[in-house]
């Protein structure tokens, strides 16, 4: 019997700043995360980021908490339940991080008699410490608990025309009615040499501004390449003029080098030297809203930009339950069930 599982990043329990703790410490614990040895990460995390961070991102979680919970959990949810809606086979849901776990949702679908599972990642782009990592786990968890069981995964699908079409409709359906100078594509960063560690031709990737240009094999793990090739391919859907819009990336962490340009720091460069007054701003490396979507953009992002001289700031949701976007998911499940 075949069935599905869909997977996305995860959520503490709750804004208690306890909980907030339990949740950092999986998430940054990751060797794909924080890709330093164990001592090393285990000093960074649990000597230092664990000690200050857990109040502050409590607070954070507080001002964008939803009353049935946190909203990446609720969205996820949400889709889930549509696109149950639309196939016969079992659809779970998992997280990578906190619950419900990878492995809770691998076993509803083997309790359900399911031995055949396409696994799906919810990041259109393919990264180490999104992608990479829930796929390594689900490989231990099968092997330790339903050795039985198979599982195939769904690929980064950045550059798949369904997702594209979705994605570029969801932003044109929402600044239909907006003005706006200038639209921004704010993707979650990561440091520069998680690109280099995940180039499999150990030769291409050299962040130069050429290369995620320049054909090669690398791409189908370059999450660099994949972020601007999204970008690319959202402009030629609907339209747009490349010289009103720019791709950044936004949560850095540590004083490592990250992918460049910041999103912070582009929007207060828009605002006081580029004189932009109305900007929009989309997070495709997202698909359902969250804290850096809700909080890190909608509101920091516009108090810097306000403040730099900016006057309206539209922040575009996530595809998050769409129903275009559902039927895209449910058109590769149905593709998945008959093959």
């Amino acid at each position: 019997m075949k069935g599905v599982l869909l997977v996305n990043l995860g959520s503490p329990k709750s804004t208690n700043p306890k909980d907030v703790k339990k949740y950092l410490d999986e998430f940054l614990m990751d060797e794909r995360v924080i890709d330093v040895p164990f001592w090393l990460r285990s000093f960074i995390v649990r000597g230092i980021i664990l000690n200050t961070r857990p109040k502050k991102s409590a607070a954070a979680y507080q001002k964008i908490w939803w009353k049935e919970g946190s909203p990446l959990i609720v969205l996820s949810e949400r889709l889930q339940n549509k696109v149950q809606h639309e196939t016969d086979i079992p659809v779970a849901l998992a997280m990578r991080y906190g619950n419900p776990s990878i492995k809770s949702g691998l076993q509803e679908l083997y309790d359900k008699g399911v031995k055949d599972v396409l696994l799906i990642p919810l990041y259109p782009q393919f990264a180490m410490a999104t992608t990479e990592t829930i796929l390594v786990k689900a490989e231990e968890l099968r092997k330790e608990f339903f050795s039985d069981m198979k599982i195939t995964d769904i690929p980064a699908f950045y550059n798949q025309p369904e997702y594209v079409k979705a994605l570029s409709n969801s932003i044109k359906d929402y600044l239909s009615d907006k003005d706006y100078d200038h639209i921004m594509f704010s993707y979650h960063g990561v440091p520069e040499r998680h690109i280099r560690k995940s180039d499999i031709t150990k030769s291409h990737c050299k962040i130069d501004g050429s290369c995620c240009n320049t054909p090669s094999k690398a791409h189908e793990f370059c999450y660099r390449h994949q972020c601007f090739q999204t970008t690319k391919n959202v402009v030629k859907e609907l339209g747009l003029n490349d010289e009103n819009v720019t791709t950044t990336f936004q949560s850095r962490l540590g004083v490592d080098p990250w992918l460049q340009p910041y999103t912070d720091r582009t929007l207060v460069k828009k605002a006081e030297k580029d004189g932009i007054k109305k900007l929009a701003i989309v997070t495709p490396a997202f698909v359902s809203d969250c804290l850096e979507t809700l909080e890190e953009i909608a509101m920091e992002g516009k108090h810097e930009f306000i403040e730099a001289g900016g006057e309206e700031f539209y922040t575009v949701p996530c595809i998050n339950d769409n129903d275009e976007w559902v039927n895209v998911l449910v058109g590769w499940i149905n593709n998945f069930k008959n093959n």
